[in-house]
C-alpha cells in the first residue's frame, strides 16, 4: 500500500520477525494457561471422568514444555539478530550514551505529556522501546532458567531418556537459580541456601511481571498509533509504518 501525501513508508520488520512475534504470542498464551494449571489445577472438575484417566496434568506439562522449547529457539534467533543482523542493530540503542539517554527522555516525555511534545524521529526504533524489549527478554531468560531448574528437579535419579548428560548439564546451568531466587524473593530461610520452592515462587512472580509487560506493550502500541497517526500497529502485521516526512526520513 502506497503512503499518502506527506508521509513516507518505512520498513520496520521482516516477515521472519513478524512470524516469530506471533508464534511467541500464541506460545505465551499456552504457557500461561498451562502454567497456572500446573500450579493449581482449575478445570479438571469439569471433566466427567477422573482427571488422572484423561492425563490432564500430563498434557498440560507436555504443552508447557513444548512452548518453552519454542521460546528457547526464538530467543536464540532474536539474540543472534540483536547483535549480528545486517538490517538493524537494536543493541546500540541500550548503550547509556548521551544520544540514547536524550532520546529515551524525549520519548518518555512524549508519553507523559500525551504527545504534546515530540522532538525525536519515530521512523525507527527508539531507545525507550528497545530498552523495554530488553527487559522482556531478561525476564524470559529468567523464566526459562527457573523453569528448567524445576524440570531437572524431577530427574533426581540423574537419568533421562537421552542419557545422563542432559540432567547433568541442566544442573550445571540452572542450579545457581536456587540461591538467586532465594535472594530475589527474600526467603525466610536464606542461610539454608534456598529451596526449590523459592525458584517456584520466583517463576510464578515473573509470569505476572511478563503479563504486566504485555499489557503495557499492547497499550503503548495502540497509544503510538492513535497519537502519532503513523500506523505503528501495522508494523507487526505488514512490516511497515508511515512516518510524516518532516518528522522522519525521506527514504
Amino acid at each position: 500500500m502506497n503512503a499518502k501525501p506527506g508521509y513516507t513508508q518505512v520498513k520496520r520488520r521482516t516477515g521472519a520477525l513478524r512470524i516469530i512475534h506471533w508464534v511467541n504470542v500464541l506460545s505465551m498464551m499456552v504457557a500461561i494457561a498451562t502454567g497456572l494449571y500446573i500450579a493449581a489445577p482449575y478445570y479438571q472438575t469439569f471433566i466427567a471422568e477422573g482427571a488422572v484417566d484423561k492425563y490432564v496434568m500430563g498434557w498440560n506439562r507436555w504443552g508447557h514444555f513444548m512452548v518453552a522449547i519454542i521460546f528457547d529457539v526464538t530467543s536464540i534467533i532474536i539474540f543472534y539478530l540483536t547483535f549480528f543482523s545486517r538490517v538493524d542493530t537494536p543493541w546500540k540503542k541500550v548503550i547509556p550514551n548521551k544520544d540514547n539517554l536524550k532520546e529515551f527522555g524525549a520519548v518518555l516525555v512524549n508519553l507523559l505529556t500525551l504527545n504534546r511534545r515530540k522532538d525525536f524521529s519515530s521512523a525507527h526504533n527508539d531507545s525507550f522501546n528497545i530498552t523495554y524489549f530488553f527487559i522482556f527478554h531478561f525476564l524470559m531468560i529468567w523464566m526459562l532458567l527457573t523453569g528448567l531448574q524445576m524440570y531437572v528437579h524431577g530427574l533426581e535419579s540423574g537419568l533421562s531418556g537421552i542419557g545422563t548428560w542432559w540432567p547433568t548439564m541442566l544442573h550445571l546451568v540452572t542450579d545457581w537459580t536456587i540461591p538467586a531466587a532465594t535472594f530475589l524473593i527474600g526467603s525466610a530461610n536464606p542461610e539454608a541456601g534456598g529451596t526449590l520452592m523459592d525458584v517456584r515462587i520466583s517463576h510464578h512472580i515473573t509470569m505476572w511481571l511478563l503479563i504486566t509487560w504485555v499489557v503495557f506493550h499492547i497499550y503503548y502500541q495502540f497509544w503510538r498509533t492513535i497519537f502519532w497517526k503513523e500506523g505503528d500497529i501495522s508494523i507487526i502485521v505488514g512490516g511497515s509504518k508511515y512516518v510524516k516526512i518532516e518528522d522522519g526520513e525521506n527514504s
